[in-house]
């Protein structure tokens, strides 16, 4: 169920993308049983160049074929190609799962559902935070559910969508009027400082805003 809620929910985002995050989960699942075995240093190798290329591919090749524009002068055709949505996060989860069983951390999971479970977990799919295996993988293969636990995630997602549209929200709007109003190299030193608390705020609170809704749900 939660898988299938979880690919719906990367689906109804990004649905031609989905075939994507499918094939990094394959493909790490198949690198994680490699890592176990005595090809566990290519194993790792590969899963880092596979992955690491992917995201480049789909993340900054349009920007180094820019700076190599602006730097040669050649005409190179940008890929233009659109951004999944969540694709570092997802990445990057996959990646952490073939190195913890490289590092003997956990063992390599034979379930492909499981692993599937994990990296496509729609909670914290596309904003985060990145969670590695090993902290979670008893979770996923055996879980206990209670209704002091489901409060505890109603509270703690609550929390996280107050800090998000409270206070991250509002401090973008007054960073966007700060922006707005005049270059930002005109403004005093008290506008100054205000732009750059705002800002801070901003980020601050959307992303932990972000993971602790993702934990809530979690």
């Amino acid at each position: 169920m939660l898988i299938a809620a979880s690919l719906l929910f990367y689906a109804y985002g990004e649905p031609r993308y989905i075939l994507l995050m499918l094939f990094s989960i394959f493909m790490n699942y198949g690198f994680g049983l490699l890592a176990a075995s005595r090809y566990r240093k290519s194993a790792v190798w590969l899963a880092v160049a596979a992955n690491i290329g992917l995201l480049f591919v789909f993340k900054y090749l349009d920007m180094v074929i820019l700076w190599i524009n602006a730097i040669t002068g050649m005409g190179i055709p940008s890929a233009q190609i659109p951004l999944p949505i969540g694709i570092s996060f997802f990445t990057f989860q996959a990646l952490s799962y073939v190195i913890d069983v490289y590092r003997k951390e956990v063992k390599p999971q034979h379930n492909l559902f499981y692993i599937m479970l994990y990296i496509s977990f729609f909670p914290q799919l596309i904003a985060g935070p990145i969670v590695k295996y090993h902290d979670i993988d008893r979770q996923i293969v055996s879980r206990t559910i209670d209704a002091e636990e489901i409060a505890l995630g109603f509270r703690r997602f609550i929390t996280g969508l107050a800090k998000k549209v409270l206070i991250a929200n509002t401090m973008a709007f007054a960073c966007d009027q700060l922006m707005a109003a005049q270059p930002v190299g005109g403004l005093n030193m008290a506008g100054a400082w205000t732009l750059a608390l705002t800002y801070l705020f901003q980020i601050y609170f959307d992303f932990s805003g972000y993971s602790d809704m993702a934990i809530g749900l979690g």
